[in-house]
């Protein structure tokens, strides 16, 4: 089975679910998907018992995939890029400092809060894994994802001042959270290697600020190409340009492409360039071709996400933990955004039950499952996929499906 194959049948796949779910379950498109492909992959694995035929032909494709680079290396820069371009960039940059202390002081302590809670947790369950995994998974499941996030908050009727605060954290989280997992991976990796506090700040300020310039840098780029010239096509080309040079530049010299594109995407869709540098067709065209890149790349990532349940050990003692941590991550959550919140919501009047919505609307996704399958044995790769796997199913569909009956039960008036 080539390559081709393997997308055409996710492809296919994908339009086949989520014309099911607009026909008969009319679930948003992000919870349809995967609650249909895990019903689907439950239902190959039932029939296995009688014919394994479709069973071995999924395994293979999932085998053939490798999701952590397709999703972290591919999929996420053009889903960002998309999702900054469509960003309501005047909200963010009046909400810009609570988000950005989100995005880095929230990410940070919750990282450290759900280490802690979880390495005691799984002490009690009678798995001993030491603290600096347990660190790992705090780094993999504390940033939101923007992929998720965006999709569903759209049609759950949150305030735009408050859906501002939350997506933009999540475009942004994500890119300091893999940064974080990243360094984390690097020191438990070491194998007794002193790794020097310099030799960290280093690799967080080249990833998170290099990454961060290039994003400007990319956005100016494109900006000026766009305003020199009044030819839609070539400049829907141009963007796609944007984001397929910069994330390969971005990977070369290892900044944050995450943060890149988000950047870029924001400078390219902010109402100044887009009345500065796109005629009204021009507009028209980019607006519409990122959306559709956006919404195909999304129904075959939580396709993806729902297949992925055939590579999971699901032992009952991981099940527990998974289910265990679900609450801890929420008030972990909840905590971490406590200080920022009070800290700032005087200032820049910030709407009542600010805390309860953004830790509900704070989804998980399939960053978190990427980088999860990113572990390696040693680190206890098999229970950490599991318990990830378990939050980001609650999380999408539980959350998801909730967190706008969330927001008309804390009473639409007062937010």
């Amino acid at each position: 089975m080539d390559y081709f194959l393997i997308i055409t049948t996710l492809v296919v796949l994908a339009a086949a679910f989520g014309y099911l779910n607009v026909r008969f379950l009319k679930l948003p498109n992000t919870i349809g998907l995967m609650v249909i492909t895990i019903v689907f992959t439950l239902a190959v694995i039932a029939l296995s018992y009688f014919d394994n035929t479709l069973l071995n032909a999924e395994k293979y494709i999932i085998a053939q995939i490798d999701f952590e680079t397709v999703l972290l290396d591919i999929m996420l820069s053009f889903l960002l890029f998309a999702g900054a371009l469509h960003t309501n960039f005047e909200q963010l940059k009046i909400q810009r400092w609570p988000v950005l202390v989100f995005a880095t002081l929230g990410v940070l302590v919750s990282t450290f809060l759900v280490a802690t809670a979880m390495f005691y947790c799984l002490q009690l369950l009678g798995l001993q894994v030491d603290y600096i995994y347990c660190l790992l998974f705090g780094a993999l499941i504390s940033p939101t994802d923007p992929i998720a996030v965006l999709g569903i908050l759209k049609q759950a009727g949150v305030p735009k001042k408050l859906e501002t605060k939350i997506v933009g954290e999540s475009l942004f989280n994500d890119g300091v959270g893999v940064v974080v997992f990243l360094t984390l991976f690097q020191i438990a990796s070491a194998s007794g290697t002193e790794i020097e506090p310099l030799d960290i700040l280093k690799m967080f300020g080249e990833e998170i600020i290099g990454g961060i310039l290039l994003g400007l840098f990319l956005g100016w780029i494109t900006y000026r190409l766009m305003k020199s010239i009044d030819d839609y096509d070539i400049e829907v080309i141009i963007t796609l340009a944007a984001v397929m040079g910069g994330t390969v530049i971005a990977q070369k010299f290892h900044l944050s492409a995450p943060l890149a594109m988000v950047t870029a995407g924001l400078i390219v869709g902010n109402n100044t360039v887009r009345e500065s540098a796109m005629s009204a067709i021009t507009e028209n065209y980019v607006d519409k071709f990122w959306e559709l890149i956006d919404i195909l790349l999304n129904t075959i990532l939580f396709v993806l996400i729902g297949m992925e349940m055939l590579v999971l050990t699901l032992e009952g003692n991981y099940i527990i933990a998974g289910l265990i941590a679900i609450p801890i991550v929420l008030l972990c959550r909840f905590t971490s955004l406590l200080f920022p919140i009070n800290f700032f919501k005087k200032r820049l009047d910030f709407v009542p039950n600010t805390n309860l919505i953004m830790t509900w609307g704070g989804l998980r996704g399939g960053i978190s499952i990427a980088l999860a399958l990113g572990l390696t044995q040693e680190m206890h790769r098999e229970l950490f996929l599991v318990i990830t796997y378990v939050i980001v199913v609650f999380s999408i569909i539980v959350q998801g499906l909730t967190v706008g009956k969330l927001v008309k039960r804390l009473g639409r008036s007062q937010l």
